[in-house]
């Protein structure tokens, strides 16, 4: 898929992985949403971001666990920029559980974990498919390695990207062939949203250290690998791991 003149709708685009990836299309000639749930301050320095590259921004909020807002989001994306080439579904939660502290998870971590992790992408493409299949488009999940390995934030959170994976798969079969979709699955990725850790310098070295590579992943790198996946016209259903090596260390 050649970028140019296409629309990228970037879900939690407002910081981050989501703003990188929001800048990452653009500068590949896509006009771009931006899609914010709490965060329009950051959203809307992302949208400028975006037209000072000389494309095209919109900054619409929606919390992509309402399936409602999602068809809001898509309509409103419709009307003003007539077309969806790309869906990027980057917003994600969760919260922060020892795996072990079982007692410790309620009903209300897994219904928001599951809510904006697994069921706001599928809210997102299905309300994306009659657009994304009138141009041929591209879907790109993001995932996580604790969906691969077990290892993370939380189990719920383990469990939704674990759950997000299969989707990939099985939405790439079931969309095919006017439609491709692919995951990335990074392992730390240098955010603020990691940085809530208590010693994240810390975590943040071991997990370096702990690499074949002997690094983490920073927001361009995520970013670039979405492009790369939106851009690939022969993949789909593929969930690449995107982690310096760490999942194949022993």
């Amino acid at each position: 898929m050649d970028l140019e003149g296409k629309v990228a709708l970037v879900t939690g685009s407002a910081v981050g992985t989501g703003r990188e990836t929001a800048l990452a299309f653009a500068r590949g000639g896509c006009d771009v949403v931006v899609n914010y749930s709490r965060s329009a301050q950051e959203a809307e320095e992302t949208a400028d971001m975006v037209r000072q590259l000389g494309r095209k921004a919109l900054c619409i909020q929606a919390d992509v666990a309402d399936d409602k807002a999602v068809r809001e989001l898509v309509k409103s994306t419709l009307a003003q920029l007539e077309r969806i080439d790309v869906l990027v579904n980057n917003a994600g939660t969760t919260s922060f559980i020892p795996h072990g502290e079982l007692e410790k998870v309620g009903d209300d971590d897994w219904d928001k974990i599951l809510s904006v992790n697994l069921k706001g992408p599928f809210y997102a493409v299905r309300a994306a498919a009659d657009a994304l299949r009138k141009s041929g488009g591209a879907v790109v999940n993001v995932s996580s390695v604790a969906g691969v390995s077990g290892t993370g934030s939380s189990i719920p959170y383990c469990a939704s990207k674990a759950a997000l994976n299969n989707m990939t798969v099985t939405l790439a079969r079931a969309l095919a062939p006017e439609i491709r979709v692919n995951a990335v699955a990074p392992g730390f990725i240098d955010t603020r949203w990691f940085k809530q850790l208590d010693g994240y310098e810390a975590i943040k070295e071991m997990s370096a250290n702990y690499a074949p590579l002997k690094k983490v992943c920073q927001p361009e790198d995520v970013a670039k690998v979405i492009v790369d996946l939106a851009t690939s016209d022969l993949m789909t259903g593929q969930v690449v791991v995107l982690d310096g090596g760490m999942t194949i260390a022993t």
